[in-house]
């Protein structure tokens, strides 16, 4: 068992992954929305990335569910076939997500003009629903950060077999990850029709 990819001699290194690669996405994802990059990567089109992710946010959404109630029917299979596709589904969204920021313009709630700022004018027209589009926003965002690191601990005591540390993190990750799914959705549905294309 000591040659074991999960031994508790090797517990330490993949805590310390976990922990670079949870300060690593948030960076890098926080530089792409301050320091928009636009056009970087030529002609490549990701007009489409924002409708793939809420597609890939939605079967995130669908899958955690299925392996809730999966678990709940104590369908072992089941559930970690789901909770790998979530991985997975979510996973791609990351990368479509840093692809579209990297490469795609800058959208603002209101901004009906797309010239990247709102006068008096779009902002009353948005009115009081693009502070809820914000506050969605901001917490959808705030939360897969402060998520992501118990996530990847949560597959990480479930891929070692070790299932009382899996099942106690699982008890806030699981909520977390599944509003951070769901509300990216929202999100999307709200910002739709403010895309300059």
């Amino acid at each position: 068992m000591s040659e074991s990819l999960f031994d508790a001699g090797k517990e330490a290194l993949y805590r310390k992954i976990v922990l670079i690669v949870s300060f690593a996405i948030p960076a890098v994802v926080a530089f792409l929305i301050l320091m928009p990059q636009t056009g970087k990567l030529g002609d490549f089109d990701v007009s489409a990335f924002p409708g793939i992710n809420a597609t890939l946010n939605s079967l995130t959404s669908f899958c955690l569910v299925l392996a809730l109630f999966a678990i709940k029917n104590k369908n072992i299979p089941l559930h970690r076939a789901c909770m790998s596709t979530a991985f997975v589904l979510s996973a791609c969204f990351l990368v479509l997500y840093v692809l579209y920021h990297f490469q795609g313009p800058a959208t603002r709630y209101g901004d009906t003009d797309h010239n990247g700022m709102l006068d008096e004018a779009e902002k009353a027209a948005a009115g009081s629903i693009r502070m809820v589009y914000y506050l969605l926003l901001v917490s959808h965002i705030i939360l897969a950060a402060i998520a992501l690191p118990f996530i990847l601990l949560s597959f990480y005591y479930s891929l070692s077999l070790q299932f009382d540390k899996h099942k106690k993190i699982v008890k806030f990750s699981f909520p977390v990850w599944l509003y951070v799914a769901v509300s990216g959705v929202m999100v999307y549905l709200m910002i739709r029709p403010y895309y300059p294309f």
